[in-house]
């Protein structure tokens, strides 16, 4: 089974700080994760410095915030997912329904749940430093990224959406199960096609957030605020990531996830026993490079 490669398109971002520290599961080679996990915080430091520009002196207090939560969740949540990971192995050479698929994910909600409050104070102290010249800086950000969703998924033709998602979903199934037949290719296309991606909507709560975003942290470093204050305004920004005030985004939300398991089942159940054994090598090591990740010193 291939679901968690796929929770950073179907399920909320809660912060994107926490969302890199899982981002080791969307790596496509047992070599690559090893590599990539333990390259973690900087790509978390660097990807943020491309949203704030950090001063000198955020940077090192960010940085061992970082390597902080880094360590907690190898030690602490690198195991969890281990467990599942070799749940979902058990699962790889049979048949299985969406229901089936889409049981893995209030678990994989729960890890990123101890992500986020594990994170929350690093996230509130760090959020208070900043500037209105970052603010600026981050508004600009958001801009750039809007105009670059705009060109891949709101003004391309329809028939060449489908083929960017092909490619995109495709990459990650071939991640676990090797190359696709033909036939598993068409019933991913006819999926898809049947299931349209609403960028428009999407565009709409992404603005949304980032508006959220920006009025919140105005609104801390424009007066003095108090450490419970700054934690309650955080908290209250971070749970409308989780769940939309718009509640036909949130059916939106609810209905891309059951779509991913249908999906996920489709494809997996059309694979024959080489991919089958394939998906089933692939889990096994991924469970073997987590756990060496977890007990290293």
């Amino acid at each position: 089974m291939s679901f968690p490669f796929f929770t950073a398109r179907h399920v909320p971002r809660l912060a994107r700080i926490i969302g890199l520290l899982s981002l080791a599961l969307a790596l496509a080679g047992c070599s690559t994760l090893k590599l990539g996990y333990s390259t973690l915080p900087e790509i978390a430091y660097w990807w943020l410095d491309s949203y704030i520009d950090l001063e000198d002196g955020q940077s090192q207090r960010l940085r061992e915030d970082l390597q902080r939560l880094h360590a907690w969740h190898r030690a602490n949540e690198l195991p969890r997912l281990v467990a599942l990971l070799e749940r979902m192995e058990k699962l790889a050479p049979q048949d299985a329904t969406p229901a089936q698929v889409c049981a893995f994910e209030p678990e994989l909600r729960e890890r990123y749940a101890a992500a986020r409050e594990r994170a929350e104070p690093a996230i509130v102290t760090n959020a208070l430093t900043v500037t209105p010249a970052q603010l600026d800086h981050l508004q600009r950000r958001y801009a750039r990224n809007n105009r670059d969703f705009e060109k891949n998924w709101i003004r391309p033709p329809p028939a060449e959406q489908i083929d960017r998602r092909m490619k995109l979903v495709g990459d990650r199934l071939e991640a676990v199960y090797g190359t696709l037949t033909e036939p598993q290719r068409a019933a991913l296309r006819r999926h898809l096609e049947a299931s349209p991606f609403p960028a428009a909507q999407v565009l709409a709560e992404r603005k949304r957030r980032q508006q959220d975003t920006l009025a919140v942290l105005q609104r801390l470093t424009a007066q003095q605020v108090s450490l419970g204050d700054a934690r309650a305004a955080l908290r209250g920004l971070l749970d409308r990531f989780t769940e939309s005030p718009d509640p036909a985004y949130r059916a939106y939300q609810a209905e891309s996830v059951q779509d991913l398991c249908r999906m996920v089942a489709t494809v997996h159940n059309a694979a024959g026993p080489p991919q089958r054994e394939q998906a089933a090598r692939r889990l096994r090591g991924w469970q073997r490079d987590l756990g060496e990740l977890s007990s290293a010193p």
